[in-house]
């Protein structure tokens, strides 16, 4: 059995009631007044979906860029084998640009970077890293928007807070919405926004209630459960 810190039960004893959800501005001040760890705790959101996640079509993955971003340095790399947009991506703030280089030195075990950026010439090389990225969830792909050629910009968004999402084998979406030092607005606003577009990108064939269940929680405190508007198809 996992024993949970003096902090962690001092923080479940002022939270109170933690099985009835709340609206999103309420659980996230609470998340905010439960934090009290001495670094910058991160604030996450996990989503339960109501997927079968054997099934081709209800695979789900994307990115989107939350309105107030993560308060993350985010590190990208980008595979591309044209000199002006190796140029274009380390002007933008990329930490590595190039071509088979860089692929190879990340087959050697370079992974000093939170996403991967590749322009679509470079797949053919970038795809025999599918077993080193595959896993940690850092291949590049279209439907995540790290695949093009415009890679200044995808550098751009990336660092300026948008994500990559993609559901576990239990139908679960983890992502980082802010930090405690953000405003409770700040962090309620990307918080909606996040759930609306999943709402708004349900897969076709899910029947029935598709978000079911939503919690919010800092690094070292309790998850507070998000009272969301049910939409069925």
């Amino acid at each position: 059995m996992r024993t949970r810190s003096k902090r962690y039960r001092a923080a479940l004893a002022k939270a109170g009631d933690l099985a009835q959800p709340k609206p999103v501005a309420d659980a996230t001040a609470l998340v905010k007044s439960l934090a009290g760890a001495k670094f910058n705790e991160s604030v996450d959101l996990s989503l339960h979906l109501n997927l079968d996640t054997k099934k081709a079509d209800q695979q789900f993955r994307g990115s989107f860029s939350m309105p107030h971003g993560t308060g993350r340095a985010v590190r990208v790399i980008v595979f591309v084998d044209d000199g002006d947009k190796v140029k274009a991506a380390l002007d933008a703030g990329a930490a590595k640009a190039g071509g088979e280089d860089l692929v190879n030195a990340v087959n050697d075990g370079f992974m000093d970077f939170d996403v991967a950026i590749a322009t679509p010439k470079m797949m053919r090389f970038v795809g025999k890293l599918g077993k080193v990225l595959g896993p940690r969830g850092l291949m590049p792909s279209p439907k995540s928007g790290t695949v093009t050629d415009d890679v200044a910009k995808a550098v751009t968004e990336f660092k300026g807070g948008k994500i990559e999402y993609r559901t576990d084998s239990a139908g679960n979406v983890h992502v980082r919405v802010g930090t405690v030092k953000f405003e409770v607005a700040q962090l309620a606003e990307n918080i909606a926004a996040f759930i609306s577009h999943v709402q708004e990108h349900r897969p076709s064939s899910v029947k029935g209630e598709f978000v079911k269940n939503v919690v919010v929680s800092s690094t070292m405190g309790p998850g507070v459960k998000i009272l969301v508007e049910r939409k069925e198809a």
